[in-house]
Order: C-alpha cells, then sequence, then structure tokens
C-alpha cells in the first residue's frame, strides 16, 4: 500500500504504472551490423540473425528491471515512423532536400513521403513479421507494440508537404483519404491483435507542432485550418479505437515534441489541443512529455475523461538523474487535475527514436528505468 496516496493501486492491463515510451539505444553489435548490411559486407539473412539475437538481450533486460511489458526496442528500424508509414500500400518514401521538421541543434538526414495509390494496409507488412517475433521472444511476457499515429502520414504527406498534390482517388476528397489511413489501421490492429497483441500505442508528433504557438501561425499562414485538422485527427484515432476487436486490446498514444540525438523541434504546453485531444478522443492512454518547461504545466489535464494518463517526467535526453522528491511532487501536482489511479510514469519518450540514439549510454538508459521504478512502488505500491 502506498503511504503518500492511500487509495493508490497498480495496474493489470496498459498502460501500466511503471512504463516505458519503446525505443532503446541500439546495442554496438546492431550498429555495426547495420552498417555492414549496408555496404554489402553482410546479407540480409545475416543482419536479421544478429537483430534477432540483440532483441531477445533486451527483452530479458526489460524483464529484469521490472517491466510489465516489453518492446523490441526498434531495433529493426531506422525512423521511428517512416520505416512503417513507407511500407504501408500506396505510400512511398522519397529523398528530399531537408527533413520534414527542423531539429534544434542537430540534422535529420533527409526523407520524406509520398502517397502514390490507395493507402492499406497487407499482410506482407514487414511490422508483422517483427511483431510475431518479438512475440516469441516474449515468452509470455507481454509485448508492447509501437507504431506511429495515422495522423503522421497526413501531417507529412499533406500538411508539413509545400508540394502536396494529390492522386485522383483524394483530389478533392480528404475525407476518403482520412478514411483509407484509418481502415488501414484497422486493419493492421486486427492482423497484430490475431498474433497476440493486447498492447498496441500509436507515437505522434503531429499534437506537439500544433501546441507550439510559432508552427500553428506558420500553418495558419499557409491557409490550413487547426481546429479542423485536429478533429480530422481525433475521428481518425476514433475510429480506430471504436474498431477494437475486444476489450482486452489496450491503444494508446504517445505525444511528442521531437526526440533525435537529444534534441527537439516544438515547444508549448498542451492547452491549445487539450479540450479537442484530452476531452474527445477515446485512445485508453496518453503517454504525455513533461520532462521539461517546453511542455507546460499540468492545468490542461482538466480535459482528461476516463484515460490514463502516463507522465513523461523523466527525460530520456540525458543520462542525469532526476532528484526523487521533486518527481513525486509533480506527480501530486497533476493528481489535483487527474486521479491518481489515472495516472503512470515513464520517461518522457524512447532512448532512440532513429537508430543515432540519444546522448547517454546504456548503464544511464537502464538507471533511468530502474529510478522510474522506484518511485511507482513508493507512490502506488508494490
Amino acid at each position: 500500500m502506498s503511504k503518500l496516496f492511500p487509495n493508490a493501486t497498480l495496474r493489470t492491463q496498459a498502460p501500466y504504472r511503471f512504463d516505458i515510451v519503446g525505443s532503446f539505444l541500439r546495442s554496438d553489435a546492431i550498429k555495426q551490423a547495420r552498417q555492414q548490411c549496408s555496404c554489402g559486407d553482410i546479407s540480409c539473412a545475416d543482419l536479421t540473425q544478429i537483430e534477432d539475437a540483440e532483441i531477445a538481450k533486451l527483452v530479458e533486460q526489460q524483464k529484469n528491471v521490472g517491466l510489465q511489458a516489453v518492446t523490441d526496442g526498434e531495433f529493426r528500424r531506422t525512423f521511428w515512423h517512416l520505416d512503417f508509414l513507407a511500407a504501408l500500400d500506396g505510400v512511398q518514401e522519397v529523398e528530399a532536400e531537408k527533413f520534414s521538421v527542423q531539429f534544434k541543434h542537430d540534422n535529420v538526414r533527409p526523407k520524406t513521403l509520398k502517397i502514390v495509390n490507395k493507402i492499406d494496409f497487407s499482410e506482407n507488412h514487414p511490422f508483422v513479421e517483427h511483431f510475431r517475433s518479438v512475440n516469441a521472444m516474449a515468452n509470455g511476457t507481454e509485448v508492447k507494440f509501437t507504431i506511429p499515429a495515422p495522423s503522421m502520414l497526413h501531417l507529412i504527406t499533406n500538411v508539413r508537404a509545400t508540394d502536396y498534390v494529390a492522386i485522383p482517388r483524394y483530389e478533392n476528397n480528404n475525407q476518403l483519404l482520412l478514411d483509407d489511413i484509418a481502415n488501414a489501421y484497422i486493419k493492421a490492429m486486427n492482423i497484430f491483435y490475431k498474433l497476440g497483441c493486447r498492447n498496441l500505442q500509436l507515437d505522434d508528433t503531429s499534437w506537439g507542432e500544433f501546441c507550439a504557438e510559432d508552427k500553428r501561425a506558420t500553418y495558419k499562414e499557409r491557409g490550413f485550418d487547426l481546429e479542423q485538422i485536429a478533429k480530422d485527427y481525433v475521428y481518425m484515432l476514433n475510429k480506430i479505437v471504436d474498431a477494437k476487436p475486444a476489450d482486452d486490446l489496450a491503444v494508446t498514444m504517445h505525444i511528442c515534441r521531437g526526440n533525435f540525438r537529444s534534441t527537439w523541434f516544438s515547444a508549448g504546453g498542451y492547452e491549445p489541443v487539450a479540450e479537442t485531444l484530452f476531452g474527445t478522443c477515446r485512445v485508453d492512454g496518453f503517454f504525455l512529455e513533461y520532462d521539461s518547461d517546453r511542455a507546460g504545466d499540468f492545468k490542461p489535464l482538466r480535459f482528461i475523461k476516463d484515460q490514463q494518463v502516463v507522465l513523461g517526467l523523466i527525460t530520456s535526453k540525458d543520462g542525469e538523474l532526476e532528484n526523487r522528491d521533486d518527481i513525486i511532487a509533480r506527480i501530486k501536482e497533476a493528481a489535483e487535475y487527474v486521479d491518481i489511479n489515472q495516472l503512470c510514469l515513464s520517461p518522457q519518450c524512447g532512448f532512440a527514436s532513429t537508430e543515432e540514439g540519444n546522448i547517454l549510454t546504456e548503464q544511464q538508459q537502464w538507471a533511468k528505468l530502474d529510478f522510474i521504478r522506484g518511485i511507482v512502488e513508493e507512490v502506488w505500491g508494490s
């Protein structure tokens, strides 16, 4: 029993009181193998074999630190989002002069996406095998599977892009595009569910951009109705959530302001999107970045309904451990807006949203998680 919150309880379904966003620092073996494969020194089959071995080790490390659900660390990906989106039917990854957003203090390799045909999801999508593989390695432990949110495809191709030209199917028919994207995700969700997935997380930076006054101003100058776009994105999310095959599947969403080599690209509190997102989106939980002043205060949480809120109070951008008392004080502050049994704790983001990873060591990465576990045990009991 918690001494701080006598009514606080643990959870038996995702999201958990002690949780993670999903990605982990790539091991040296992974980095070397991917380099060798790109140079033609080893085959794709050789790379897969090395990835399998390293993911199996990662799964055991996650179990050892006390996580109730484990991930593959996104070890098979280059980017947290482009790998999944580019493999959708009707989507093509293309070279670009620059990445679609500008990070502070660093540059990302210039890749973007283009819609070239009807959006759909097929069983030969590589992430189907990715889930099947990590689920076997987990050996009965729940797998948390992370994919980019549906809004990311629309954001990258239609909103960030300054040269978007709709294919005939979607010309003057944005509603059909939204429905096709949502239906593709419903297909994916059902396939993952049949394979054993009960914990699906949708990662999203669109809401982080819509919280940023500079980006809001830029999009408005270009003629975008951000309030309508926000409603469109919630429409897609709710269509997916409402199509869940069963109640034992948790669908959550992680909201991020950018995470590349410990830097970021958006700043601003949740207030501009809170009523639409927190008040009307029916996901089971929100993983919210709250590790710095860039995320604002907890007041927007007043719009939360019955969703779980996973507080990302621990930064994944550096290895220094936060002050335990400060974190507990912030949990207490958040509990003024959301019941303690609707709150959980995690890092603010993954440790490696791209294969380059953030600027901290593997030892510091695991120390962060052990630190979070200790606080969770103190706040919610063990």
